[in-house]
């Protein structure tokens, strides 16, 4: 058994909120400080029959949902059980909360520990934003619509200047979200790429000016239309909350329905979010690959000898833009194939639009999967780093002493529970993809042969994704 210790751990993947501003935090050198989450440990175990069983589910799954009656499997999707209504009257004083402690984290960032361990500005923003929030927004819903530290001020400066809700400038309806897909492509890069993502005053000068940025532009064309255009954590939040199984109505009307529902009743996404949803996968898939032996070795690189990331800044920029060209070329091509096949006159466009809200699930299963150790042990730091955010001695929270308690995740038991949570969150990440991507095909095609033929080559590809996210979890990895 191969140990994933903290000279030698494997890079948990984490973002920040600094995309616009890299090249400004480019012009001045900083040292390159080690992750936050490099204190986790995922200990390699044998998945050959991970491998094969994963593979076998997924195929079992198309088979199963081929042969189903289309009409049993669309009553199943629109069962709701009606819960209660939650009205909008507190979300501008929640999103003031939310700015007023994301404006406390960066004083801390500029003021406190220059160790990303006990700041709490790297912590927060990585592990409990990041990492923690984004399961928070697959499973209970879009809570980012209220906590999002825009929204509050927003609201309260079109008061105080009375100015209504009209814009000064309108965005060009062919723009799409392809501003949110290059800020996201440049938070990519700074958090996978950049030699010193983790430094608190670097971080906290990035994420202060993406703020203002994004301030700016939602006071230029108005909060929702840059929140749908631009605002790359929106409008990835808002994908992922489409799995949550609570959905809330024009009305406020809050219902439990199955996860990955809301997803079927989701308009075609246009070029740009399809874009955007196959670039959130792969960033995510490069964030593994990158730091694996076969990858290093491509470029003769010793993994015992590790560089460190300023060495590779030149094959990691690579890395992140072919890992996105090649799951965009394949998933189009198993569309492509998919309508061929099924021998129907539906448009790619719309076809696409619609079957790519699949990798949504793929996507919450391999930030689980991804964020595990770093939740059981980076969540502990930055309790006791929010207890003295100014490292002055205080202990606001009674945290500031705990104990960190590592060992949570090492060990045989430990290694045994997590790899076995990891692997069973991707392969069911790719099952709920294939059931919903099924539901896709039955409203393209209403004939079941057809819709079934036209998810032949989109399964195939889920099978190969399954096995390749095990892989990614069994390989040797360098931090």
């Amino acid at each position: 058994m191969s140990g994933r210790t903290e000279g030698g751990a494997v890079e948990c993947r984490r973002r920040s909120l600094a995309s616009l501003p890299i090249a400004l935090l480019l012009l001045s050198p900083t040292p390159a400080f080690a992750h936050a989450s490099d204190r986790g440990h995922v200990l390699l175990l044998p998945t050959s029959y991970y491998l094969v069983g994963g593979a076998f589910a997924v195929a079992a799954s198309f088979l199963v949902l081929a042969l189903l009656p289309a009409d049993r499997l669309e009553r199943f999707w629109r069962r709701r059980l009606p819960l209660f209504t939650l009205g909008d009257d507190a979300r501008t004083a929640a999103s003031l909360i939310s700015f007023a402690g994301f404006a406390f984290l960066i004083s801390a960032g500029f003021l406190g520990s220059r160790d990303p361990l006990s700041n709490p500005l790297p912590l927060v923003i990585w592990t409990l934003l990041w990492a923690g929030f984004t399961l928070l927004q697959g499973f209970l819903g879009d809570l980012w619509s209220w906590l999002n530290p825009w929204y509050g001020p927003v609201r309260l400066l079109l008061r105080l200047t009375g100015r209504g809700d009209e814009a000064a400038w309108r965005l060009p309806p062919w723009l799409g979200c392809w501003p949110a897909v290059v800020l996201f492509f440049a938070f990519a890069w700074f958090e996978l790429i950049d030699p010193a993502p983790d430094d608190p005053t670097r971080l906290a000068r990035a994420a202060g000016l993406y703020w203002l940025f994004t301030l700016l532009a939602m006071l230029s064309f108005g909060y929702g239309a840059w929140a749908r255009s631009g605002e790359f954590l929106t409008v990835f939040f808002s994908m992922v909350a489409r799995f949550a199984p609570l959905v809330r109505d024009e009305r406020g009307r809050l219902a439990l329905c199955w996860p990955g529902a809301k997803l079927l009743t989701a308009a075609p996404l246009p070029a740009s979010g399809v874009a955007f949803l196959l670039l959130a996968l792969s960033s995510v898939s490069y964030d593994g690959l990158s730091k694996t032996f076969f990858w290093l070795g491509l470029f003769g690189i010793n993994p015992l000898e590790f560089p460190g990331r300023t060495a590779v800044i030149g094959s990691g920029s690579f890395g992140l833009v072919l890992t996105f060209m090649l799951l965009a070329a394949v998933f189009l091509l198993a569309v492509v194939v998919g309508q061929k096949l099924a021998g129907d006159g539906h448009r790619l466009g719309e076809a696409t639009g619609l079957l790519v809200w699949s990798i949504v699930p793929i996507a919450l299963a391999y930030h689980i999967a991804h964020y595990l150790t770093a939740l059981l042990v980076d969540g502990q730091y930055a309790l006791a780093a929010l207890s003295d955010p100014f490292a002055l001695g205080w202990n606001l929270l009674g945290t500031a002493d705990m104990q960190i308690e590592a060992g949570i995740v090492a060990g045989a038991g430990s290694a045994w529970w997590l790899w076995n949570i990891q692997a069973g969150a991707i392969i069911l990440g790719h099952l709920l993809a294939v059931l919903v991507a099924h539901g896709f095909a039955a409203r393209l095609h209403p004939v079941p042969a057809r819709a079934a033929l036209s998810q032949f080559p989109l399964t195939l590809l889920m099978i190969a994704y399954t096995v390749f996210g095990l892989w990614l979890l069994a390989t040797p990895t360098v931090g």
